[in-house]
């Protein structure tokens, strides 16, 4: 059956009802041993013979050679990977999946955690720029198995032999493994508070570490964002070409286990390379119903720059739901997809900023499925000082924020003041704190910092009028490292901790520094500056590092740094130490495509940047 088969309900009548999932009061409670292995193995059962993921594979095609998977055949190739996962690995072993984006990437990490492992999600070494992250997440899981594909096994064998793993681990690539292996597969009972996998974080701000994800709480954060963006229609799609050993890619192939629906999958190289075929992919879903999506702030905006479609072709955007986030949400990402789009048919509605984290296994809040995306302009000097006071647009010290809206179902989120640990007031500013069976059960291999960051205690009241309000009693709280704050009913998030810029006393977001040395020349490529200080006679000094726009390398820079040097003082009030204008790519970013601010510090002390 083609994945664009509409859905016959009678079909779906032994698959997982949301309702399944609630309490007589509504909250979250997943039934008696609900696992990711026990979703795909209901949908095996009742629906095996419709798709449930399908592979665009540009590399093939230009246009995208589909290629398909249902139900039946992944739970085949599940069987016949696990199987030989276990000639290899024990029960609570780590198996790594270092495979290209694809339906193989899929198989081994279901497979992976079918064997009774725990998997670990990763890429493959083609991935350049990014092998110290690589090596770290090797040396801290120590996965016993490597699954990855023949394409790749001998760049995996050769990053093997450059990391120096003190246990060398079995490298199996998944495309060789016969069906047939799947009859010596041993079933592995599996519990819900087992961990199903390690996540990676994104590496940001600190060298990335391994959360700890349980089934129960990949499942609880799974039905949260379908409640939450209200994905209950069975004939919804999901589309995406996020990295699979990205949380939120993660996401995008999970939450078609629960209720037995589909994803359409490409690879980040072929957006970047080509962003029209996400829009072309969305469409093609919108044409067979709702299809949901996501991705971050750059991806909004380069799509709008460079993924019109070309042509006459049928492009209808109706129906389609994008999850905006992994960063603070800026409103000209939001504006430039909804212009750029606007005229294929894409509804206000259909962006939706929101807030996820991966301690959190990824989703906490979003706005409303009638809702657009809401901006408050805010008083910039109050917001330095933790205050959120609205100000007029065309104020000279408007700041806008964008709202993440309401925290999903059965997870509770409050702002805390981290010198105290107790709950600010709404409109205050503070670290935000989580608590829900989605949090993760802590850091892989780090018993100290697990406690410390999953362990938090809420010194104030929680009686009503608290966001704890109906916390459970002994609660412990996730501190998230993010900063934010709540008005009008509605989360915002104003950015991280540590990134924050302290400097002559005051403490600025770096996200506003950069958007204003955006702002200030058209050299400058937006969504790729950073802005840290760096040591000075016993303080601290500004610094910021800005790539070049396309078509700029041979402009004269000096206006452009004069430009940006005149309009931080004139919005900020703030003196830079140095400017500096560099080619396209010279800025570190994440395996997720947030800046690397950490790294571009590194890399600016060390000398590493000029024109």
């Amino acid at each position: 059956m083609s994945a664009d088969t509409p859905i016959d309900s009678a079909a779906h009548r032994g698959l997982l009802q949301i309702e399944d999932c609630l309490d007589a009061d509504g909250n979250i409670s997943l039934p008696p041993g609900t696992t990711l292995i026990s979703l795909i193995e209901r949908n095996i059962a009742n629906v095996g013979d419709t798709v449930a993921y399908r592979y665009l594979d540009h590399n093939r095609s230009a246009q995208g050679h589909a290629v398909e998977l249902t139900w039946t055949q992944l739970g085949v190739r599940m069987s016949a990977i696990g199987a030989r996962v276990q000639q290899f690995a024990s029960r609570g072993d780590r198996v790594a999946i270092l495979a290209p984006q694809g339906l193989d990437y899929v198989a081994g990490f279901f497979a992976a955690i079918k064997a009774g492992t725990i998997a670990v999600p990763l890429f493959a070494p083609e991935l350049h720029g990014h092998a110290e992250r690589l090596a770290i997440a090797l040396h801290d899981s120590r996965p016993t198995v490597i699954l990855t594909t023949s394409s790749a096994s001998a760049a995996v064998e050769a990053a093997l032999d450059t990391i120096g793993l003190g246990l060398r681990p079995h490298v199996i690539t998944v495309d060789d493994v016969p069906d047939s292996a799947g009859d010596a597969l041993t079933p592995v009972p599996l519990a819900v508070e087992d961990v199903s996998h390690l996540q990676y974080t994104s590496g940001s701000t600190r060298d990335p570490i391994g959360v700890e994800i349980t089934h129960r709480a990949v499942g609880t954060n799974l039905t949260q964002m379908i409640l939450s963006i209200d994905l209950l229609d069975r004939n919804t799609h999901g589309c995406s070409w996020l990295p699979l050993y990205h949380d939120m890619g993660l996401s995008m192939i999970g939450f078609p286990t629960v209720y037995g629906g589909h994803s359409t999958l490409m690879s980040p190289a072929a957006f970047i390379r080509r962003p029209e075929r996400w829009i072309h992919a969305l469409a093609a879903g919108s044409r067979q119903g709702r299809v949901v999506t996501a991705a971050p702030n750059f991806a909004c905006e380069y799509a709008a720059q460079r993924g019109l479609p070309t042509g006459g072709q049928d492009v209808d955007l109706s129906n389609v739901v994008l999850i905006l986030g992994s960063e603070p949400v800026s409103t000209r990402a939001i504006n430039a997809f909804n212009t750029a789009f606007a005229p294929y048919g894409l509804p206000k509605t259909a962006i939706k900023p929101s807030y996820g984290i991966a301690e959190a296994t990824l989703f906490v809040s979003t706005i409303a499925p009638d809702a657009s995306a809401a901006v408050v302009h805010l008083d910039r000097e109050l917001l330095e000082r933790g205050q959120a006071v609205r100000v007029t647009a065309d104020d000279p010290g408007a700041a806008a924020h964008v709202a993440c809206g309401q925290v999903a179902r059965s997870q509770w989120c409050v702002i805390v003041d981290p010198d105290t640990d107790s709950e600010l007031p709404d409109g205050r500013v503070g670290e935000i704190w989580l608590h829900g069976a989605n949090v993760g059960r802590g850091y892989w291999g780090r018993p100290e910092e697990t406690r410390r960051t999953f362990g938090a205690i809420l010194r104030s009241d929680t009686s009503e009028g608290s966001h704890a309000y109906d916390a459970p009693v002994g609660a412990t709280w996730l501190r998230t490292g993010d900063l934010g704050f709540y008005l009008d009913g509605e989360l915002y998030v104003t950015g991280r901790i540590a990134d924050l810029i302290t400097i002559y006393g005051r403490q600025l977001y770096p996200e506003d520094v950069e958007a204003t040395t955006a702002d200030a020349s058209p050299i400058v490529r937006r969504g790729y500056a950073a802005a840290f200080t760096v040591p000075s006679g016993g303080g601290e000094q500004l610094v910021v590092i800005a790539e070049r726009a396309s078509g700029t390398r041979h402009a004269d820079p000096a206006p452009a740094i004069e430009a940006i040097r005149a309009e931080l003082s004139r919005r900020h009030h703030l003196p830079v130490a140095d400017v500096r204008l560099v080619p396209a790519g010279a800025i570190p970013r994440t395996t997720s495509g947030k800046l690397a601010r950490r790294a571009c510090r590194a890399a600016y002390l060390a000398g590493e940047f000029s024109e």
